[in-house]
């Protein structure tokens, strides 16, 4: 019987901590700072234990990791050196849904002499993005042919039915990590063309995509599209771009935050529990909070009746409500977002997922590919962003404590041995990719 240590019992771990549960030949230990939110996952099963761990205190987390086989990083990304540098030191496999850090890259060579497999990127987004990619791009080159162009967008939204506040979005994970997403550089090929994108400018390059079953979105570049062409093996590609869904609107909304200042997190005074019309003014260098929305509509060149200035004003920027405890804008931000775009127990999440290849076939003829995933949340219950993020790790943690991944390293899931097994369970759970075929 193996024994996996879990750490963290945050927003995504509750499907696959009861995946898991659900195998009595593993015994689960759920370590979290709050015992309760451990506990809350364990729910008295017999082959489960919740345990109080501040991971700052390196010597207990060192003799729990000693104590078991398998660890699994749900903390957030900074903390996975820590937890992996006692993992070689303890001969313990690894299990993260995060990319594959600098840190832990320099870390390989020492991980596979000693015949350890620390497995990454196992999530959503990394995760089914690539195994679902890489399943079609090596099926394409095993019949000989070649992808010359490959779009790649994810994104967690509201359901269609659910989508009813003015921002279209709601958090279905860290309010501060989706911010903190919308303030990267981002990268990409386009017609053979390498583009930069400053992270002041990411929301300047919006463009619509549609989704059969439910129309129109917007999607903006995600971080550095360029590296999948090696990761992926996409030696002929021309255009390779990823991007982030959202509904219409999004990006002229968080552009025009990101010119308020708003996405600062450089201390500044006189903003804490004042009016968040206070704080504006005070940010804008505007002396008539009364005028407030006027002025920055002639300041920034938008319509006083724009939309964007609705979002904002609906969000209770221009109003007389005290912001909280903070010294800078950033974090008062994340937190009046985390207030106001929130899911009631009875609404669902969606992730939306797509894949468009162009390709070229061994006999010369063009077709076109889409592989698209609709998953939806459980009203009341488990939302698709915790589904589709805990699942496929919780999947490589049981395929690998019964020995069925023959793998050494730093590894993420593009290759075969990974991929086509762990897609396979997420189909049995409900979790798919509908693809789609078209002669050009």
């Amino acid at each position: 019987m193996k024994n996996i240590l879990i750490l963290g019992a945050g927003l995504v771990s509750r499907p696959g901590v009861k995946y898991l549960l659900g195998n009595s030949n593993l015994n689960i230990i759920v370590a979290d700072i709050f015992p309760e939110k451990a506990e809350a996952l364990i729910e008295g099963s017999t082959n489960g234990k919740a345990v109080a761990l501040d991971i700052n205190d390196t010597e207990k987390l060192d003799v729990m990791i000693s104590e078991n086989d398998i660890i699994v990083s749900l903390l957030p990304w900074t903390l996975h050196m820590k937890v992996a540098d006692l993992c070689i030191k303890n001969n313990k496999n690894m299990v993260t849904t995060s990319y594959v850090s600098d840190g832990m890259k320099i870390l390989d060579p020492l991980i596979r002499e000693k015949g350890l497999l620390f497995i990454n990127e196992v999530g959503v987004d990394p995760g089914i993005d690539h195994m679902s990619a890489k399943k079609i791009i090596d099926e394409v080159e095993k019949e000989g042919g070649k992808i010359l162009e490959f779009y790649s967008y994810t994104g967690g939204l509201p359901a269609p039915e659910n989508n009813d506040n003015p921002f279209g979005y709601k958090f279905s994970w860290s309010p501060r990590g989706v911010l903190l997403a919308s303030r990267n550089s981002a990268k990409f090929l386009e017609n053979g063309i390498v583009v930069d994108i400053p992270g002041e400018e990411l929301f300047l390059n919006c463009r619509e995509d549609m989704v059969d079953e439910l129309g129109d979105f917007e999607v903006y570049p995600n971080r550095d599209s360029i590296i999948y062409k090696e990761l992926y093996g996409l030696d002929d590609v021309t255009t390779l771009i990823r991007g982030t869904y959202r509904y219409p609107g999004w990006c002229r909304t968080l552009k025009l935050m990101i010119d308020l200042g708003l996405f600062s997190d450089i201390p500044t005074k006189g903003i804490s529990r004042v009016p968040y019309s206070e704080a504006m003014s005070k940010l804008e260098g505007i002396s008539d909070k009364e005028d407030l929305k006027k002025q920055i509509s002639e300041r920034y060149k938008i319509l006083l009746d724009s939309e964007e200035l609705e979002r904002l004003e609906w969000l209770g920027l221009f109003g007389d409500e005290l912001t909280p405890d903070h010294d800078n804008f950033f974090e008062i931000l994340s937190d009046l977002m985390e207030k106001k775009l929130y899911y009631e127990d009875s609404e669902k999440d969606m992730v939306l997922m797509k894949h468009t290849f162009t390709i070229l076939n061994k006999d010369g003829s063009k077709e076109k590919v889409t592989s698209t995933l609709i998953d939806y949340g459980i009203p009341g219950g488990d939302s698709s962003m915790s589904r589709t993020v805990s699942l496929p790790l919780a999947i490589s943690v049981k395929m690998m404590a019964e020995g069925k991944f023959d793998l050494t390293g730093v590894q993420i899931p593009v290759i075969s041995d990974l991929y086509l097994p762990i897609l396979a369970e997420l189909e049995n759970l409900g979790i798919k990719m509908a693809e789609k075929r078209t002669s050009l």
